[in-house]
């Protein structure tokens, strides 16, 4: 196939690319050029998602099989230039398969979340708005001129090169040095987690099955609390973790975050599945165990083992903060 990924230089995409030269497919990557150059076999292609202008320029003149837009989030883009890009591409992609969020969904306690469940009613200019205004957008356009889409909702994505340092790269380093784990609401929030080359697999179904299009599909479901989370991570790094549970009242008057974003309540969710194993036949995903052994021997290869300082990724903000977490944890100990 001739393929097109939007993004392309990190974690999913990244990933996602790998996975498509492998399989010799004819890949260019659209990008702003800045992050790093593109891997050897790769067109590059250069444009800013939030200037129309240089996105007609870059892809009004060619035809892909398939479309894979793994930068569709709001720090990226927003809803007018988004509905540009599909303009952009009516016509000129065989298959466009979004890469969209469980942020997408409007908080549910009923669990599990299923693809027909209402959409989040927040404004397109947050990241679960946006996220629901392009799978409206897109279905939309599905219907009324057979653009061939697809919705992949991935929920909590880990693996090899994650560029979110407060999920389990901040975990394996407070592992390794006996530091303190802050835990909210007793380590019972839950999260549906899933394989970054899972994911890049799937999006490959997606790309050519012919039950895709005009479809949306959860990705990414293993359910798992944060204790238990805390808990895998500690067995296959052989540490004994120093968890502190952090009261409600405590949680509430943070000012800062000190412990992963995942175990907050609004993150609270379980998806099914089952739709995708059904209509496309993806097989089971790895298991989470499984999963995080081995993205924990390829931590152990990267420089993010031997970091000494906080990490804070420029895009998504999402760092921590190791002396603040101590001193929480100084705090939850005196007021014992």
């Amino acid at each position: 196939m001739r393929c097109l990924v939007l993004g392309g230089s990190s974690f999913v995409g990244g990933r996602l690319v790998d996975r498509l030269l492998t399989e010799g497919h004819d890949t260019a990557v659209l990008n702003r050029g800045r992050t790093s150059s593109p891997r050897p076999g790769v067109t590059q292609l250069t444009a800013d998602r939030r200037d129309p202008a240089t996105v007609r320029a870059a892809l009004s003149r060619d035809y892909w099989d398939a479309v894979f837009d793994v930068s569709g989030y709001i720090m990226a883009t927003d809803a007018e230039n988004f509905l540009v890009l599909l303009d952009v591409l009516d016509g000129r992609a065989g298959r466009y398969v979004f890469v969209s969020s469980v942020m997408a969904y409007a908080p549910s306690g009923y669990f599990p979340w299923r693809e027909a469940a209402p959409r989040t009613p927040d404004p397109p200019t947050t990241y679960g708005g946006f996220k629901a205004f392009a799978e409206q957008a897109m279905l939309e356009r599905f219907a009324a001129s057979g653009f061939a889409a697809t919705v992949a909702r991935p929920a909590a994505i880990y693996g090899p090169e994650n560029n979110i340092y407060d999920m389990e790269s901040a975990m394996f380093l407070r592992l390794r040095r006996g530091l303190p784990i802050l835990l909210p609401h007793q380590g019972l929030v839950v999260n549906s987690f899933g394989h970054v080359d899972d994911l890049a697999a799937a999006l490959l179904v997606m790309a050519v099955h012919p039950n895709a299009p005009g479809e949306v599909f959860n990705i990414s479901g293993v359910g798992v609390t944060a204790g238990q989370y805390v808990q895998t991570l500690a067995e296959i790094v052989g540490a004994a973790p120093d968890i502190r549970m952090v009261p409600d009242d405590v949680a509430e008057k943070l000012d800062r975050p000190a412990f992963c974003r995942l175990f907050k309540a609004r993150h609270h969710s379980l998806i099914d599945t089952a739709k995708a194993a059904s209509l496309l036949g993806l097989p089971t995903e790895r298991p989470f165990r499984d999963g995080h052994q081995e993205t924990y021997e390829w931590f152990l290869s990267s420089p993010l083992a031997d970091a000494q300082a906080n990490l804070d990724d420029p895009l998504w903000g999402k760092g921590f903060d190791l002396a603040y977490e101590a001193e929480v944890a100084q705090h939850l100990d005196a007021s014992r």
